[in-house]
């Protein structure tokens, strides 16, 4: 998962009203709000790449299945049941601290931030599982 990719789509799937509301939040404009959304959202995708290789399945004799179902190895797994928003519950404490460090932002307003985002983040990694690797020839 290309952070600038994953980070485009965030921001693609978040729209202009809630980063407006992001941007409320924070006390800048949009182009603040968009900068902050960037950084967590780049934060975010490294310990969800780890918590999806860690749930992934032992490889099996048999090809691997396209889809929801696998998700690049893990992360379609992890899709299902909630889990997904389980591991970004389980990351947003040491991220909101991460992009704290980063934006010199308290704590608490990061976290708020994240809690805005995690829907986001889950729509486009469900719109990610969906997508067909494009074929080879």
């Amino acid at each position: 998962m290309s952070d600038t990719s994953f980070e485009n789509d965030v921001l693609d799937e978040l729209g202009d009203d809630k980063l407006q509301e992001i941007a409320t939040l924070l006390g800048t404009d949009a182009e603040g709000a968009r900068s902050v959304v960037g950084t967590t959202a780049s934060t975010l995708s490294a310990p969800l790449q780890e918590e999806a290789a860690a749930q992934a399945p032992a490889p099996a004799d048999d090809p691997p299945l396209q889809g929801v179902a696998t998700l690049g190895g893990g992360l379609g797994g992890l899709l299902g049941g909630g889990m997904m928003a389980g591991a970004l519950a389980k990351v947003a404490k040491p991220v909101a601290t991460a992009v704290s460090k980063k934006t010199g932002l308290p704590v608490a307003t990061v976290t708020r931030v994240i809690e805005l985002l995690i829907p986001v983040v889950l729509a486009v990694l469900s719109k990610r599982a969906g997508r067909t690797p494009p074929r080879t020839s």
